[in-house]
């Protein structure tokens, strides 16, 4: 297993840049080029007929294209990521396994890719040329949307809150100030939902947090059934849970929607338990604003020509949220997490992080081997750090309560 970032020295580094290798140049979806404008377009040509994953072939490189071609025909993607992203055994767990969405874009990874190609998708076919990202100082979508929306011809922007520092969310916040997109930071999270206003006031396209929107969550269809080809690839077992972090909701969302999808489908007898490791605390994280989200995806699914997997109940069946992880709050590092990071890195596993990741493998480690069958972690923390497009600028725009805030954040580990 190995994780990987360019341009610094030392052992987790050259662990990352080991998996930057890993990455194709050019896995995105036939004939369409990932840096046009037009990426997002969907396609005019017929729909293909299902590709089918054998014990010894390859993986299809778009699993809803390959799955639901009517659909993938109907949906608007910009094409970003290299997919489909790596599954792996884990020497952590007895029946441990991992999905590598950390090694989702060359650019830069994560989950939040996949939300944003089918969001992205939609702004460019509506004509939407600039966008909002909307989130903590230290949030992954508003630096994903920072590196991807220019590359399908969209500017974009960020209104955050503060959260508790951390080298990961300082280096998200110094890309973002470093970018030429105008970055909002808010004194205090009471001042967002008039920020929030203020924006769409003047016309600009505001991205919620973590893309948690129906459109967003369903760019997670396509993890679930890079999932369920890799079964029948041969290259792992059926998983009987999975475990992720759960934060703003949309890939826990769009994972239900996927995997009942799949069993719709007959590609799968059942479905998989998620297991949500809440980073942000209830009501956010709720069980019943998940599932409320997974439905609405359900019903956008369907709406393409998708399957019906629209009942609530199966979607609250397949779904268990804890809160163990937690500790002070979001952003807050915990002890366990720092504990499983440091077991990860021991095996040179994908490098987590504090706010988000970390919290979600402690409580896996802790509960892999009591449950039932094999365990598939979500590692979901880009493997590439955000690049510094003008680092001088970073340290212009910054100021001197969040320059403190980044020193400490650098300096915390």
């Amino acid at each position: 297993m190995r994780s990987h970032s360019a341009g610094v020295n030392g052992p987790l580094e050259r662990r990352r840049a080991v998996a930057l290798d890993r990455l194709p140049d050019n896995r995105h979806a036939p004939g369409v080029a990932p840096d046009s404008p037009r990426a997002a377009a969907p396609s005019a040509a017929p729909a293909a007929a299902p590709e089918r994953a054998s014990p010894t072939g390859s993986l299809p490189d778009d699993a809803l294209l390959a799955a639901l071609p009517a659909v993938a025909a109907r949906l608007p993607r910009a094409r970003l990521g290299a997919w489909p992203t790596p599954v792996e055994p884990c020497p952590l767990g007895r029946d441990l396994w991992l999905k590598r969405e950390d090694l989702s874009a060359p650019l830069y990874g994560g989950n939040k890719v996949r939300c944003l190609e089918p969001v992205l998708g939609e702004l460019v076919r509506r004509g939407v040329r600039r966008a909002v990202g909307t989130g903590a100082w230290g949030s992954n979508q508003a630096v994903a949307l920072a590196i991807h929306g220019p590359r399908c011809g969209v500017e974009t922007g960020a209104i955050l809150f503060p959260q508790p520092a951390s080298r990961a969310a300082a280096h998200n916040l110094r890309s973002l100030l470093a970018a030429r997109g105008d970055v909002r930071l808010l004194a205090h999270i009471a001042l967002f939902p008039f920020a929030w206003l203020s924006a769409r006031r003047a016309g600009l396209t505001v991205i919620p947090p973590g893309a948690a929107v129906p459109r967003g969550a369903l760019g997670h269809l396509g993890a679930a059934l890079e999932v369920v080809f890799a079964v029948r690839a041969g290259q792992l077992p059926m998983p009987r849970h999975i475990v992720l972090a759960v934060g703003s909701t949309c890939t826990t969302a769009g994972l239900l929607t996927g995997f009942a999808a799949a069993r719709a489908l007959g590609l799968i007898e059942r479905v998989p338990t998620i297991h949500g490791v809440r980073v942000t605390p209830w009501p956010v994280t709720a069980h019943r604003r998940i599932v409320t989200l997974a439905v609405g995806t359900a019903a956008l699914l369907a709406r393409l020509g998708g399957p019906d997997v629209c009942a609530r109940a199966p979607l609250r069946a397949a779904l268990t949220v804890t809160g163990r992880e937690l500790g002070w709050g979001y952003g807050h590092a915990t002890a366990a997490g720092r504990g499983a990071i440091a077991a990860f890195d021991g095996v040179d596993g994908p490098h987590l992080d504090t706010t988000y990741a970390g919290k979600a493998a402690a409580w896996a480690l802790a509960e892999a081997d009591r449950l039932d069958g094999p365990v598939l972690f979500w590692a979901t923390k880009s493997a590439v750090q955000p690049p510094m497009i003008d680092p001088a600028a970073a340290s212009e725009r910054a100021g001197a309560r969040v320059s403190r805030w980044l020193a400490r954040g650098v300096r915390s580990g």
